[in-house]
């Protein structure tokens, strides 16, 4: 009885592709670390690629440079950041990955030599083949100070001589950067796109979870508070078409869906998650791309 009520579960959220490349369990976990400046940014960014991981037996490691005290317009300091370390918990539950928040404060998050060697540290300890952050051009000083820490540590994690109390990766990881909207001094580049129509529900119950975050602060800052539903299934509702809205397919992103799934696969494909390729770190071959990232076709 227990077989039958799990399969509709699991059909649900499943892609043809993701079932054929999730049947077997890896031998070796691919090790997959992102950071974000605050506590649901690295959700939003790779929510949906880390469940497929999660669920296909690698690892992924989601890290905020900063505890979120400042991200609520009633509560703050100790209590907010409280409230916002325990909704990370929540979400990694939902998603079955390990979540760590750096107790710097929101805000006020600058690309110290510090919080350099916090980043390696965490890259090494992860022995990280990807690592995900956000770029340098942001709204956000916090973001843009995020990207620029994670990049002066990008060549770094390799050198034997910095952070010499923690070992040094034998190989650079493929460093990529989060989809942004940002154009000026330079537009994003989508690079890699992967598939989440099928996990965004999962998605959503993840960003479900900053409750502090989708369902007051950010409604707050948009004028939009007053319209945020009040029941839990209305809410979630309301949040998916907010999620789903993010991850559409623009006519230069299609061309990079067709680029990784074929024609015929893309026309199928409504949701994704976007990532560019840094020029700092390894620079892998589409072999390697589809090698890292198991859930792409390995043909199309």
């Amino acid at each position: 009885m227990r077989k039958i009520l799990f399969l509709p579960i699991l059909v649900m959220w499943q892609s043809h592709v993701f079932s054929q490349n999730a049947a077997e369990t890896p031998k070796t976990p691919l090790k997959i670390i992102v950071f974000g400046a605050h506590p649901d940014d690295c959700d939003l960014g790779a929510g949906g690629v880390a469940s497929i991981y999660s669920s296909m037996g690698h690892k992924v490691k989601f890290v905020s440079l900063t505890n979120g005290d400042a991200g609520h317009q009633d509560i703050g300091g100790g209590e907010l950041a409280k409230r916002r370390l325990n909704e990370t918990k929540e979400v990694a539950k939902r998603l079955g990955i390990e979540y760590d928040v750096l107790d710097n404060h929101d805000g006020e998050l600058f690309p110290t030599l510090e919080n350099r060697l916090a980043v390696i540290r965490k890259i090494r300890e992860w022995n990280a083949d990807v690592v995900i952050a956000p770029r340098t051009n942001d709204y956000h000083p916090d973001h843009r100070n995020t990207g620029v820490v994670v990049q002066d540590a990008s060549y770094l994690v390799i050198v034997p001589n910095i952070l010499s109390s923690v070992p040094p990766l034998v190989k650079n990881p493929v460093f990529l950067y989060f989809r942004d909207r940002f154009q000026r001094p330079n537009p994003f580049r989508p690079d890699i796109a992967i598939d989440i129509t099928a996990a965004i529900t999962k998605k959503v119950d993840a960003l479900d979870a900053h409750v502090s975050q989708f369902y007051e602060w950010l409604p707050w800052t948009s004028q939009d508070l007053a319209n945020v539903p009040k029941g839990l299934e209305e809410r979630k509702n309301w949040l998916m078409a907010a999620t789903e809205k993010r991850s559409s397919i623009t006519p230069e992103i299609k061309v990079t869906v067709e680029k990784w799934y074929g024609k015929e696969q893309a026309e199928k494909i409504k949701f994704v998650e976007v990532f560019e390729i840094t020029e700092y770190g390894k620079q892998p071959s589409p072999e390697e791309i589809r090698r890292l990232f198991p859930m792409l076709p390995k043909e199309n």
